[in-house]
């Protein structure tokens, strides 16, 4: 952990993205993956996608032909030259990064009335979930076969099938696991936090655990030796922690549970108005939480059966609100998106060469947060 906490402390601001003044903000950030890889992309709440120079920042190219609101970014795993995106019009798009064209490469198309607010890619790139608002009383998982190529109609592609039953609202995060291409985690604002088998014939033995915690959930992710465990933020700041090989023994198989992490903290006079996202640091085999202040702070946190205790902080970067991250483990570089139109890089000591810091440019958000609260912290699936 000291470690971990030398190297977020020594973090500087090595480069600022010279982003458009118009009152845009990066909603999501990923970067591609594999040797020679150099790409940055963020989705911008104008329903445009950037992808960026990952050293310099520099703009290389936007693609914009999204009718309606972006859900997220990911690059495959495997091609470093495939970004895929998910929009609230029910599709989900391909784009080859190698090409000038400012059309999607491939198409995946969802059934009517889809809305999909979220999605993943899994990691050997065969399989592409995204998650629907509910409509009426439907909510869906749809899957598509990513190698694609067998439709009569070129380069779109109609859904391998969908799972309905496991979830009653919203599914707000979709979160393949990193190790097994099978294993798909689901958070909803229904509050569950769901674990699925896709191997398995049909959703109700796909299901393999039911967590439930407390409240909207806003954010999932893997963690652990062997991933293991899963962790979720929630809309309304709170934080659960629960050991999956626990399913089958006597031991609690949740570990931490915390309704506020803004009370639950630790920092002194220091605030944390939100939380960000988390991160599973396989080096260090440590579980930490970003979060962060409305004047652009950040707020590293890290994760114990004992509860949440204070890392670092960075000032001086943002702002205004932090909405994405990204920590790349290879350098321990880290890349933060914020409602200050700002894409920023920070590495260890690193001497700032960009203009100084823009004000936030926040318009009307256009993500919802419903919180809701429920009880029974957990349940395992019946046999």
């Amino acid at each position: 952990m000291e470690k971990i906490r030398e190297q977020f402390s020594g973090l500087r601001i090595a480069r600022r993205s010279t982003r458009m003044e118009d009152p845009t903000y990066l909603l999501d950030i990923d970067v591609s993956r594999g040797e020679g890889s150099h790409l940055v992309a963020a989705s911008h709440s104008n329903k445009s996608i950037g992808v960026y120079d990952r050293e310099t920042l520099s703009l290389l190219w936007e693609y914009s032909s999204h009718p309606e609101l972006l859900s997220g970014v990911r690059f495959a795993h495997e091609h470093a030259y495939m970004l895929f995106s998910a929009c609230s019009d029910g599709t989900v798009k391909c784009w080859d990064t190698r090409s000038a064209s400012s059309e999607a490469a491939r198409l995946f198309c969802g059934y009517p009335s889809n809305t999909f607010i979220s999605f993943d890619v899994n990691c050997n790139d065969l399989i592409v979930c995204a998650g629907t608002e509910k409509v009426h009383e439907d909510v869906f998982m749809v899957f598509w076969d990513a190698r694609g190529g067998t439709n009569s109609v070129p380069f779109s592609e109609s859904p391998l099938g969908a799972y309905s039953e496991s979830h009653s609202d919203d599914i707000t995060k979709i979160c393949f696991q990193p190790g097994q291409p099978n294993l798909v985690i689901t958070g909803s604002t229904d509050g569950l936090v769901n674990v699925f088998d896709l191997n398995q014939d049909n959703e109700d033995d796909a299901l393999i655990s039911t967590c439930n915690s407390g409240s909207s959930v806003s954010f999932v992710g893997w963690s652990g030796e062997y991933f293991q465990q899963v962790y979720c933020l929630t809309h309304d700041e709170g934080f659960s922690w629960w050991d999956l090989a626990q399913l089958d023994t006597e031991e609690p198989v949740t570990l931490l549970k915390i309704p506020d992490a803004r009370e639950a903290a630790s920092l002194g006079k220091t605030e944390l108005n939100y939380l960000i996202g988390g991160l599973y640091h396989e080096k260090s085999d440590h579980l930490f939480v970003l979060g962060g202040t409305s004047t652009g702070s950040l707020h590293l946190l890290g994760c114990g059966t004992d509860g949440l205790s204070p890392v670092g902080t960075l000032q001086g970067g943002h702002s205004a609100v932090v909405r994405s991250f990204y920590w790349n483990m290879a350098d321990d570089s880290l890349l933060t998106g914020g409602e200050d139109a700002q894409l920023l890089l920070w590495k260890h000591g690193a001497v700032e060469k960009a203009p100084g810091k823009k004000t936030s440019m926040k318009m009307a958000s256009s993500v919802h947060q419903r919180v809701r609260a429920h009880q029974n912290r957990f349940k395992r699936k019946k046999k």
